[in-house]
């Protein structure tokens, strides 16, 4: 005898296949997702964008983040010793403030230490012009420590008479957060020292 109404397997059978149908296609779906997502954020870390002048994104390559301490801490040291040694009667406060920012308290030691023999004293008095011709810094990691060695070859102009100096000085370097303008590499000296100052022969 038939009856107006299917089979209940055969509707259950159905029914069963469309649910496993969707929710493989769904499974399938996020799967997918997931691999696009996690694509983009590896791109993500090995690129960064810069919005130029006129409106239109800049992509950036990154390197490695050694490299970019690397390069940023040559860079502080540089700014750093020009800033301390590059000093005349007109500057001097201007560019040792901007010294201080760039290390901690054996910077700011240092620096009162100078003042208290009168170094910037004779600056004054005698209308001095020191000035940094070359820079050299090494930098050695130890222990995710890092330490540095900087050779600063600079002049005193005294008027008639110019001498050439050669000295070098040690410390370690840390991270802070950076300060635009004061800090921007986000770098610090420590443990700072004139381990040796030499006058050059002509």
């Amino acid at each position: 005898m038939k009856t107006p109404y299917k089979n209940i397997y055969s509707v259950l059978k159905l029914n069963r296949f469309i649910v496993i149908t969707t929710v493989s296609i769904a499974l399938l779906s996020s799967i997918f997702s997931g691999f696009m997502v996690f694509s983009t954020y590896q791109k993500a870390l090995d690129s960064a964008f810069a919005i130029n002048t006129d409106g239109t994104v800049i992509p950036l390559k990154l390197v490695s983040q050694k490299e970019n301490f690397m390069v940023e801490a040559l860079s502080h040291l540089d700014l750093f010793h020009t800033y301390f040694y590059n000093i005349d009667a007109s500057n001097y406060e201007k560019n040792l403030e901007k010294a201080l920012w760039l290390g901690n308290s054996s910077v700011d030691n240092l620096y009162r230490q100078k003042k208290a023999d009168g170094v910037y004293n004779r600056l004054l008095q005698y209308s001095l012009v020191q000035k940094v011709l070359n820079i050299e810094s090494i930098i050695k990691e130890s222990d995710e420590k890092h330490s540095f060695q900087t050779t600063t070859v600079f002049e005193i102009n005294r008027g008639t008479i110019v001498d050439r100096y050669e000295l070098v000085t040690t410390g370690n370097l840390i991270s802070v957060d950076r300060n635009f303008p004061k800090n921007t590499h986000g770098l610090l000296i420590t443990d700072f020292f004139e381990s040796s100052l030499k006058k050059l022969q002509d």
